[in-house]
């Protein structure tokens, strides 16, 4: 359903079938074909093949991987990376390592075919991002290689760890290993549809018909219609109330070395006029488990508030100035159509001041004092250079050693009259949609 739908899309059905036979596999043949499914259209995959008996393990399906000519670099690793994760899935349920599993459905041809077309797929629709909405497993039982078991399957709930689920009320299996690991190796976050500008929308079809909604899956491409300045965090918060300073203090420290992206407390009075501490978390949505994790383990807390926030900011680099005391390290930061400013780094200025022996203040001023000078020196040497008719290139900020590039995101967006069959081992019941950079 993944492959069907990227190639609807606009992804050339020619490169991908080239990609797939130079893979060796006899007898292999990709078709495909526009169908009706609950009232839409959409394109159904199939692929063809003699029946099969071998199980191939990771190191056999790697080098099928790397002896396809057609298949270029980045293509293999997208591939490699997807069958590395169901490989580390695997060896987890069943108890093993890596080298030693045995891939039974996932390493049957069709999903072999499936996961390198789908990494073929999406990297000839150049996407920069992947972002999906939270992943329906289905309801009921399924039965595998090693017997009967409750959807999803293990394999497929181990992939989707750390990935947000949506109960469907459908009894079929919606998500397969195959669909989840394509969402744990290449999808950068999930949430709702985000702000874009729709080129196309492609849909793939299951083979299966549900009663009552369409077997379809819908992926958007489309370019992203937020400002650079822009992106989503989490805030994680709790009440503590019977932890002490240091513990607070050593968890804050785990909190910033997991990369949360601030932590801060505040004082407050909890219930029964017991004074207490709000320990309030900004986090990047992939980090959330784990930040959640940490609070969980250190402050015994009994729950976590959670919410995703939209913040604006400053784009920002790492820069260095000139000053009379030596280089000094700080952090640039700009947003369109304002000067950069230049903050200082406490640290190299803590150094400086030691050094130097002079107060940090001291250090601060001159910091701050050095870069103005230097800035306004770099606008009005601009400003000289474009009167005297020299060529500019005004795609980007005015140079400070500090380029900066632009965020582009792309989405997957759930639609729930949308689900997926999967027999052939394709995605999930999920809308996706990858989107361009603007400069492709």
């Amino acid at each position: 359903m993944t492959l069907g739908a990227l190639i609807d899309a606009g992804a050339d059905v020619d490169q991908i079938i080239r990609g797939i036979d130079s893979l060796g596999l006899p007898e292999v043949e990709l078709r495909v074909m526009e169908v009706t499914k609950g009232g839409f259209r959409a394109l159904q995959v199939e692929v063809e093949h003699p029946e099969q008996h071998a199980h191939r393990n990771l190191k056999d399906i790697t080098k099928l991987i790397d002896g396809a000519d057609d298949i270029t670099k980045k293509q293999k690793a997208l591939a490699k990376k997807i069958f590395q994760a169901i490989a580390e899935a695997e060896a987890h349920v069943h108890g093993t390592t890596i080298d030693k599993v045995h891939f039974h459905e996932v390493g049957a041809i069709d999903s072999i075919v499936d996961i390198v077309g789908a990494a073929i797929g999406f990297d000839l629709l150049g996407v920069d991002e992947i972002v999906a909405s939270p992943v329906p497993t289905g309801r009921g039982r399924i039965e595998i290689a090693h017997g009967v078991c409750p959807i999803p399957a293990p394999a497929t709930a181990e992939l989707l760890k750390g990935i947000p689920l949506v109960d469907l009320a459908v009894e079929a299996e919606l998500t397969t290993p195959t669909g989840a690991a394509i969402l744990k190796a290449l999808v950068t976050r999930f949430s709702a549809l985000p702000e874009m500008t729709v080129e196309s929308i492609g849909y793939g079809a299951g083979s299966r018909d549900l009663a009552d909604r369409a077997n379809i899956l819908r992926l958007f491409v489309g370019e992203s219609a937020a400002l650079p300045e822009s992106d989503e965090v989490v805030q994680l918060e709790t009440n503590l109330d019977d932890v002490t300073p240091e513990v607070i203090a050593y968890t804050k420290q785990k909190l910033f070395d997991a990369g949360a992206v601030d932590v801060f407390t505040t004082p407050i009075q909890m219930k029964k006029n017991r004074p207490g501490v709000l320990l309030a978390v900004l986090c990047r949505p992939a980090d959330l488990q784990v930040m959640e994790n940490i609070i969980f383990t250190e402050t015994f807390t009994f729950g976590i508030r959670r919410q995703l926030m939209q913040r604006s900011k400053r784009a920002r680099q790492s820069c260095v100035i000139e000053t009379p005391f030596g280089l000094l390290q700080g952090k640039l930061g700009w947003r369109h159509g304002e000067r950069p400013l230049f903050t200082p780094e406490f640290d190299a200025c803590a150094k400086m001041a030691s050094e130097r022996k002079v107060p940090i203040r001291e250090i601060y001023r001159v910091a701050e004092q050095c870069f103005a000078e230097q800035i306004e020196k770099a606008f009005d040497q601009h400003e000289h250079d474009h009167d005297g008719g020299h060529d500019h290139d005004h795609d980007s900020e005015h140079d400070h050693d500090c380029g900066h590039d632009h965020d582009h995101d792309g989405s997957h967006d759930h639609d729930c009259e949308h689900d997926h069959d999967h027999d052939k081992g394709h995605s999930h019941d999920h809308d996706s949609s990858p989107k361009r950079k603007k400069s492709q």
